[in-house]
């Protein structure tokens, strides 16, 4: 089997959900793809003033984005930065966290476990036999504990995936990417970007990669990988005298913090398989067009609707462009207003922006 079907699976999954604060509503699709290595996650309550939500976007295998959907924002909610209010240094640990957390005999049993049929029956067996037993994991100081077995020595895994996350506290939104998914916020129907696509040709980029000791080729990281920066892909950290921001391809991630007005209309999360298709203007103001359709108020305005709307634009009728055939999945998450407490006239006009707004959106 090559990396595309004959046919599209245009089988979605989706879902919507709301709180006092937001309401979101997501949509995957396979697509022409062989198979679907997207994940993701939607968290509206990680506490009582904190959602979260990201897209993962899977390269050589679906183990290491569906590893991040399940544990990443678990980790940013555990870290201690996060109790202090630190968001920015407890994500960013949380996506440094990911790559420690799939090494070693426990790393390779989890993935083990989100991978296929054989793997997980192979993970489930040594999850029997070497996992720890009664209370030993409780005397680690990490609740992730060591395990000796047959996997030990595993280093992580080659595969990989990017992870954008966008996480709000009250009427604040941090914003944490590593690779070339995106966020977009809609500010009275003007798109901004959040995040920065990690391509190996931006400049500081490229100067990483060859200081780390990698090199570019066609546009890819040692001739294989189209991005600069991915959670897993061991095969790029292998370093021992660089630290873990400086290796040729790095999870570290641009983060971004952004203060919340009644201007901002929704926010968008999607992997690339959409910002292929289309750029961030015009993806929200497709999506304004449908928040104010005849067809979307009959369908009880569901956000979901308008993402596999989306989809099925993006979606190319065959393989032979190459744009519109690979996995999609994204998230529209609508803000309730008020966002916060009634802002003055002075605050109104100091928060006119978004913090990075001399960032435009590029055009895909």
């Amino acid at each position: 089997m090559g990396i595309y079907l004959s046919s599209p699976k245009t089988e979605k999954f989706s879902e919507d959900g709301e709180n006092g604060r937001l309401r979101y509503g997501l949509s995957s699709m396979q697509g022409w793809r062989a198979t679907m290595e997207d994940a993701h996650a939607a968290i509206t309550d990680l506490d009582a003033t904190t959602s979260f939500f990201g897209v993962y976007d899977g390269h050589g295998g679906k183990v290491v984005a569906k590893f991040c959907a399940k544990y990443l924002h678990r980790q940013v909610r555990k870290n201690e930065a996060y109790a202090a209010g630190d968001m920015g240094t407890s994500v960013q640990k949380a996506f440094f966290r990911m790559d420690e957390m799939m090494r070693g005999q426990r790393g390779w049993r989890e993935l083990a476990a989100l991978g296929d049929k054989i793997t997980k029956f192979t993970g489930m067996i040594e999850g029997l036999i070497w996992s720890p037993r009664g209370g030993d994991c409780h005397e680690q100081p990490d609740d992730w504990a060591f395990e000796e077995g047959p996997h030990s020595d595993f280093s992580g895994p080659t595969s990989g995936s990017t992870a954008c996350v966008a996480i709000i506290r009250n009427n604040h939104l941090i914003v944490a990417n590593a690779g070339d998914s995106r966020c977009v916020i809609s500010r009275k129907g003007q798109a901004y970007n959040l995040s920065r696509d990690h391509k190996p040709d931006l400049e500081a980029e490229k100067e990483r990669i060859l200081k780390a000791g990698g090199f570019i080729h066609a546009g890819r990281v040692n001739g294989s990988l189209n991005l600069s920066r991915a959670i897993g892909d061991v095969e790029f950290k292998q370093n021992k005298y660089l630290p873990v921001e400086k290796q040729i391809v790095t999870a570290n991630p641009d983060i971004n913090t952004l203060e919340l007005c009644d201007d901002d209309d929704f926010l968008v999360l999607a992997c690339d398989g959409i910002w292929d298709c289309m750029s961030s203007q015009q993806l929200v103001d497709f999506i304004h067009e449908q928040l104010h359709s005849e067809t979307s108020i009959m369908q009880e305005n569901k956000l979901s609707a308008v993402c596999e709307r989306v989809l099925d634009r993006c979606l190319a009728p065959s393989t032979a462009g190459g744009e519109g055939c690979d996995n999609m999945t994204m998230i529209v998450v609508q803000f309730k207003k008020p966002i916060g407490p009634p802002a003055s006239a002075d605050e109104q006009s100091s928060q006119s922006e978004p913090a990075d707004a001399d960032s435009k959106p590029e055009e895909s």
